[in-house]
């Protein structure tokens, strides 16, 4: 067996529970900002949770690593990958394991070859604002002059920003929370754009399509008149030629 072999099983075996992990950490990840007041040890349970999925995400870089072929090439080929492994080590926060998670969760579904772009826009669009309203009710919950204090608000206000409409009846106070809402615009111009595209190519493909059909049918049909016009061109000459 060849690495490469080695590396695609590995790949394809790993894919479906390591997505599994995905939903997982987000359930671990959103109860304790929903329901601040649940049980100690179920929040505790929650970042026990939150540790191993990352962890988990990481064993498997490691392991596609160490099974590639080329590592030098394989490390610069995921650079986000790689900072969403060591990210958490740097400053463990929660909403830095959620930066990672989303890095990593998204970087094994676009490896899975029957996701296809509309579905994978759409679970990120859905994913971003999910994630973007949880991370900005965290940060934002209980400071002073903060307009965002329920989950509610935080996801009329990760839409708005998401679609950059921004009404300006909610907005984030705290450093953060504004640095989020920068990625979150960012994000949702990008996702919009390929939604955007993808429609477009759409019409074209349809247009051309279109297109085709009609320039194939408008040669059938001169064929079919130069075959008429043979005919008759045939048929006169035998009137011409034949003996009264």
């Amino acid at each position: 067996m060849t690495e490469h072999t080695a590396l695609a099983r590995w790949e394809r075996h790993t894919q479906g529970p390591l997505l599994l992990l995905a939903v997982l950490f987000a359930v671990a990840y959103a109860l304790p900002i929903v329901t601040p007041e649940a049980p100690r040890k179920l929040l505790t349970a929650c970042h026990v949770a939150n540790w191993a999925v990352w962890a988990a995400f990481a064993v498997d870089y490691l392991v596609r690593l160490w099974l590639s072929e080329d590592r030098m090439r394989f490390v610069r080929g995921n650079p986000l990958a790689l900072l969403a492994v060591v990210l958490p080590l740097v400053q463990p926060l929660r909403l830095l394991k959620l930066v990672s998670m989303l890095f990593l969760a998204g970087q094994r579904a676009r490896m899975a070859s029957q996701v296809r772009v509309t579905t994978y826009v759409a679970g990120s669009c859905l994913g971003l604002l999910v994630f973007g309203a949880l991370a900005v009710l965290e940060v934002e919950r209980g400071k002073p002059g903060a307009s965002i204090h329920t989950l509610g608000d935080a996801i009329w206000w990760a839409f708005t920003t998401m679609t950059t409409v921004g009404y300006g009846d909610m907005a984030p106070t705290t450093g953060l929370g504004r640095m989020l809402a920068v990625g979150l615009m960012l994000s949702g111009i990008a996702l919009l754009g390929v939604v955007t595209a993808n429609i477009a190519a759409w019409f074209i493909a349809r247009f051309d399509k279109d297109d085709l059909e009609e320039r194939r049918q408008t040669e059938a049909i001169e064929a079919l008149t130069e075959q008429v016009r043979a005919l008759r061109d045939e048929v006169a000459a035998l009137k011409g030629t034949s003996v009264p």
